[in-house]
């Protein structure tokens, strides 16, 4: 069986990684070729390499992610009130695995979007599915579910991802249907899956924003109880690129 073939024989095995590999390896001179040991190393690593990059693709694809920025781009330091170690902490979405959740406040344009795609990426990376909605976006499609008559299954959609981020909290009032939704969605998801909320309201005015007595009771109290709180401080990001 000549080199071409042997590739094409990968390919026809949907083994796209080992065909890269087999490509590469059979281009080698034979002399300087390695061990069979190796050679299956080789076609093994990057055939797994090749599936794990197709299924990150896939799912950062489905989460819709506002930007897709990395755990490492982004900044750290005493300004922004964030250190590295509180980073850290959250890069390794350990806490999206014990279905804890993470409250992101700060002030528009100091980044608290692009930390939350960052940890949304990262958890794409490592398998997990996730979901990003802007509140507006959230609102309309609990509008949309309504009128159809799918609100139940609407939620049940959401609740299958690890991960959902949902941004801008507060940034517009909140009306009975979505208080209700809200509170079903923590509810359901309390200790077992994660939510990411962002918001320019600071944490301490969510119940006032929230309205009504025991729904707000009720969400706060899934929320105190499961969630991580980072404040971000310092100018805004944006007015530090326009400058540049």
């Amino acid at each position: 069986m000549n080199s071409d073939l042997i590739v094409t024989q990968f390919e026809k095995l949907k083994l796209y990684g080992m065909a890269e590999a087999a490509g590469d390896l059979l281009l080698t001179p034979v002399q300087m070729r390695p061990s069979m040991e190796t050679v299956l190393t080789k076609l093994v690593e990057t055939e797994t390499r090749h599936r794990d990059d197709k299924k990150t693709a896939r799912l950062l694809k489905r989460a819709k992610l506002f930007c897709k920025p990395l755990i490492e781009d982004v900044k750290c330091g005493v300004a922004r009130n964030l250190t590295k170690e509180t980073l850290e902490a959250v890069a390794d979405c350990g806490f999206i695995r014990r279905g804890e959740n993470l409250l992101i406040i700060a002030k528009t344009g100091c980044g608290k979007t692009f930390l939350a795609c960052a940890i949304g990426h990262q958890a794409c990376r490592l398998g997990m599915k996730v979901l990003y909605l802007g509140m507006n976006h959230f609102v309309h499609q609990l509008k949309s579910a309504i009128t159809q008559g799918i609100t139940e299954e609407f939620l049940e959609k959401l609740n299958k991802n690890d991960l959902i981020i949902l941004d801008d909290f507060a940034l517009h009032p909140i009306d009975e249907n979505t208080r209700l939704a809200l509170l079903t969605l923590l509810d359901d998801r309390y200790e077992k899956k994660s939510v990411i909320i962002t918001s320019q309201l600071p944490y301490d005015k969510w119940y006032e924003y929230i309205g009504q007595t025991t729904v707000a009771d009720a969400i706060l109290d899934r929320i105190q109880h499961s969630s991580h709180l980072i404040r971000l401080e310092g100018q805004s990001m944006r007015e530090n690129r326009k400058k540049l």
